[in-house]
């Protein structure tokens, strides 16, 4: 399978797979650069898929769908929210995406139907504003313990896997990680390769889920340093990680 990252407004990226059977969008924040990916290639699009119903992610789906005819897929508790779906999906459902398995994981917090698309034969899952690269997206709708077990979820995936996520915020991410584990070698390794990959214009949002184990603060509530450093050392990962939040709304 092959991964094409489409930069979108001012921060977004939609995502283009192109498997055995086709070609598929995870998100649609506008139309334009899609339609201009897809044309480069010569790609046709079969499939769109939505994780959420924020406009940033389902601004372009009504001009993509006339353009190309492909089905919309989205989260059935957002369907009233969103442009109209071809099929509601929730979480625990399995489809066929352009020809290969795809698994539909819940994964609500940023919004209360937030879905998150896990391809395991491409060893890729398509996170949106659920995990981000360094970081999670902001608790707008659920409660920061919904938040947790979602990000808990996909921590429990393959560590090979690939995550995609939805916006260019890693590099202020990496500065606030840095905040917050200052003593992380990994971390400040990683934090400089991002700012040499953003000083050349290169995405960053998407990266190994081993790596994000390693060094995103949101995934180690457990880290002793943390801990230390937000006097939390007796508290449960679900109580670190929303001071963790919070302190990153802060930021």
């Amino acid at each position: 399978m092959e991964i094409v990252t489409v930069p979108c407004l001012s921060d977004n990226y939609a995502y283009l797979v192109r498997g055995p059977g086709g070609v598929c969008l995870i998100d649609a924040p506008e139309a334009a650069p899609i339609a201009a990916a897809l044309s480069e290639r010569g790609w046709g699009l079969d499939t769109l898929l939505i994780t959420h119903h924020h406009h940033d992610h389902v601004g372009g789906v009504d001009e993509l769908r006339a353009t190309f005819g492909c089905s919309v897929v989205g989260p059935r508790a957002e369907q009233e929210k969103m442009p109209a779906l071809d099929l509601a999906v929730q979480g625990g459902d399995v489809l066929e995406v352009a020809g290969t398995r795809c698994e539909v994981l819940y994964v609500p917090g940023h919004t209360l139907g937030h879905i998150a698309f896990h391809f395991p034969e491409a060893q890729a899952v398509f996170t949106a504003d659920s995990l981000m690269a360094l970081g999670c997206g902001r608790v707008f709708e659920g409660t920061p313990a919904m938040m947790w077990d979602s990000l808990s979820k996909l921590a429990a995936l393959p560590p090979e896997t690939m995550v995609c996520s939805g916006h260019e915020y890693t590099q202020s991410n990496a500065r606030f990680a840095l905040t917050i584990e200052p003593g992380n070698a990994t971390l400040k390794s990683r934090a400089n390769d991002i700012a040499k990959a953003r000083a050349e214009g290169l995405p960053t949002a998407t990266c190994k889920l081993s790596e994000e184990l390693a060094t995103n603060p949101f995934l180690r509530p457990d880290s002793p340093e943390i801990r230390d450093l937000l006097g939390m050392k007796t508290s449960t990962d679900a109580e670190v990680f929303a001071e963790i939040r919070a302190r990153k709304d802060k930021f």
